[in-house]
């Protein structure tokens, strides 16, 4: 690569790393304390994920399910290995999408030959309280690597409703970390790491019933293990009881949890907490006794992460 060109590169590379890292509010860090947990067997016990089996020949595939909405539950199906990435540990993607309406009717939408879900569950919220669901999904271009791209209903049809710009090259991924009110407000937003094995950087959605508007951006985060089938490495409560959701999720080497909110429309980070070992399992929540983030260990261990 020529010179001028890599500086060129190096340049806009650290320009962008730093664009994003003052979407984050400077402000004192809080450290939160970590207690390890005596009965590792109960803490895995509380992460294990109880939803259903899909059975459509995609490994691991579970059934996401809303009440009350026009979309009842949704799955993927129709296993491909066109994709030769293997991030979750196998060269198996999906190339369906399948829902069930709230009338009982099962609906289907195939990719494009040049395009999988290098995903394992769909996602259903209703992120702008039209009453109508969305199904927020991962989708791979072969070409280009994953978007974030969402689904509804148009008349009796399964539709796509707005989607993020592939990455930009292949076998670069992205995986979803929350769907909840991050700012406290009607909508649903949506949170995701991008690239979260090589220098991770979360960023928050809105989808106003129309299109994805890009809210705000945080560095130095990852919520994935290279080649795990677990895709849970976050999770989402309000710490602070402020009425708007906040989300946790581990460094770029997984060694720290950091726990993110948003504070007058503005993205903070709220607190951290070290951990012995990288973290590698789902991360759950504690509602009982002491509150707070549990979180799983590559040594085996499981922590109890709170203020």
């Amino acid at each position: 690569m020529p010179n001028l060109l890599r500086a060129t590169l190096c340049f806009a590379l650290g320009f962008m790393s730093a664009f994003y890292a003052m979407n984050v509010e400077a402000s004192a860090q809080t450290r939160w304390q970590v207690t390890k947990m005596e009965s590792a067997s109960e803490a895995a016990a509380a992460l294990i994920d109880t939803r259903e089996l899909a059975n459509a020949g995609f490994p691991d595939g579970r059934i996401a399910t809303y009440e009350d909405g026009d979309i009842s539950s949704a799955w993927y199906g129709l296993p491909t290995e066109r994709y030769a990435h293997g991030i979750l540990g196998d060269a198996i993607e999906a190339a369906r999408l399948y829902v069930k309406t709230k009338n009982g009717k099962t609906l289907k939408l195939d990719l494009t030959k040049l395009e999988v879900f290098e995903d394992q569950t769909p996602r259903l919220a209703d992120l702008d309280s039209d009453g109508t669901v969305e199904v927020i999904t991962i989708r791979s271009s072969l070409l280009a690597g994953a978007s974030m791209t969402i689904y509804g209903l148009e008349g009796i049809r399964l539709k796509q409703k707005a989607t993020t710009a592939f990455i930009g090259r292949p076998n670069r991924w992205l995986n979803i970390a929350g769907i909840a009110p991050f700012l406290g407000t009607k909508y649903k937003e949506i949170a995701y790491v991008v690239t979260p094995h090589i220098g991770g950087t979360l960023f928050f959605y809105r989808y106003d019933g129309k299109k994805l508007i890009k809210l705000s951006a945080a560095t130095d985060v990852s919520n994935h293990a290279i080649g795990s089938r677990e895709m849970r490495l976050s999770s989402v409560a309000d710490v602070d009881s402020d009425g708007s959701s906040d989300i946790a999720v581990p460094s770029n080497d997984r060694d720290l949890l950091k726990i993110f909110g948003f504070k007058n429309k503005k993205l903070k980070q709220i607190a951290t907490a070290a951990l012995p070992s990288p973290i590698v399992k789902a991360i759950g929540l504690q509602t009982e006794g002491t509150k707070g983030f549990i979180v799983g260990l590559e040594n085996d261990d499981y922590y109890l992460v709170h203020p």
